[in-house]
């Protein structure tokens, strides 16, 4: 008899072995233009985050001028590996087009089809016709404000909210000396002399960053909101006890007639409430100040009405009241900085994933700032703000 082998003759064989074949880095190629929308002086990528993003093997456009109002030179851009271009379209036909705000319709004729734009949508000064041009040219957007990370925070929109929190303190302190009309009144804490007086209306980011500044000064601090875990969380979140309280007519009434400084940052879900009437804002201090950073959502003062960064203020009730939208925009280096320290990250994800094809189906962030899909509306709210048809974007991506 012969011998038995328990292994046919195909699996003595030398087989061929199997390697995991490792992803093949995507190079991109990012566009950076210049932005024209009306007092909007931040860039999306600082000279540094440039540098970085060129030393990974990645080509930039960057138009001249990009960087000037947040002090960022055409030089500086250069040095770092980018190609300064003096032709207005040449940014807008890269791949990948960054900005901070949305493009206008005839910047939109400049980008090609099947690009990816990354940008703010500011979707309450949007009309349906800009959406209506993306999908004809099949392109890809994502929404900055609308990326929300793993631990549930829209990473941009919380650091530009700090911004816009730190802000309006130190704006109130500007608008509050007698070289700007103000009361002459130093906000802080000085021996002998009571200490200034800030309400704030919400407990949010801008409410707890406003409030921390106010009482690093030396201010008194009272801040309303009516949820009660935003306003248990800022006590505990704060180097010291503040006052604070629920929204009720009669504690927010007397706060304001007391108070030097009033800052509004209640943001409601299309609107934002109104918390001071024009009736309580007639009793409150000549010369006070109204800072009103929920502007962009109506405001919560009665009183209030935009303004703009050339003309931020004007007085009514003797009140003085500042008014302008995108309040970070004041502090165009600062907020590019921090726009950019956010960017570069998931740049060179997606380029380590292979292209933003297949980053975004790893990456869920990416997924949920995204509102087109090679020109399908991906985006539920903006779909029923506009009455767009709509497709789920997990299902597009397989």
């Amino acid at each position: 008899m012969g011998s038995f082998s328990p292994f046919s003759k195909e699996e003595l064989i030398p087989q061929t072995e199997m390697l995991e074949i490792k992803k093949k880095k995507g190079e991109l190629f990012i566009g950076l233009p210049k932005e024209t929308y009306l007092g909007e002086k931040r860039v999306c990528l600082t000279p540094d985050a440039v540098s970085a993003l060129c030393n990974h093997g990645h080509r930039i456009v960057v138009e001249t001028g990009a960087g000037d109002n947040a002090n960022f030179s055409d030089n500086e851009y250069s040095e770092a590996g980018a190609k300064i271009s003096y032709n207005i379209e040449e940014a807008f036909k890269c791949n990948i087009v960054l900005k901070v705000a949305p493009p206008t319709e005839k910047e939109i004729e400049y980008i090609n089809p099947q690009t990816v734009l990354i940008s703010s949508l500011q979707l309450k000064t949007q009309e349906k016709r800009y959406f209506e041009l993306l999908a004809k040219k099949r392109i890809t957007a994502v929404a900055f404000d609308y990326i929300r990370d793993g631990d549930n925070t829209y990473p941009i929109v919380k650091s530009l909210s700090e911004i816009a929190g730190i802000s309006s303190v130190l704006i109130a302190a500007e608008l509050m000396s007698g070289s700007n009309k103000g009361n002459g009144l130093l906000l802080g804490n000085i021996g002998g002399v009571p200490p200034s007086s800030v309400v704030i209306f919400g407990a949010g980011t801008v409410g707890e960053f406003a409030a921390r500044t106010a009482l690093g000064l030396g201010a008194r601090v009272k801040v309303f909101d009516n949820s009660i875990t935003k306003l248990r969380k800022l006590q505990h979140s704060l180097p010291s006890p503040i006052y604070t309280s629920t929204v009720q007519p009669k504690s927010v009434a007397k706060a304001l007639m007391r108070s030097d400084v009033a800052i509004g940052a209640i943001r409601g879900k299309n609107r934002s409430p109104i918390i001071a009437t024009e009736t309580i804002i007639e009793q409150m201090k000549e010369g006070a100040i109204i800072v009103d950073v929920s502007i962009d959502r109506g405001g919560c003062f009665e009183t209030s009405k935009v303004t703009s960064h050339d003309k931020p203020t004007f007085v009514k009730h003797g009140v003085i009241h500042y008014c302008v939208p995108n309040i970070p925009a004041r502090y165009s280096r600062t907020a590019s900085l921090s726009i950019s320290n956010i960017f570069t990250p998931y740049l060179l994800n997606i380029a380590e994933e292979g292209g933003f094809e297949n980053a975004v189906r790893y990456d869920k962030s990416l997924r949920n700032g995204m509102y087109f899909y090679h020109g399908i509306l991906t985006n539920k709210t903006v779909a029923d703000w506009f009455d767009l048809p709509y497709r789920d974007i997990n299902l597009l991506i397989l």
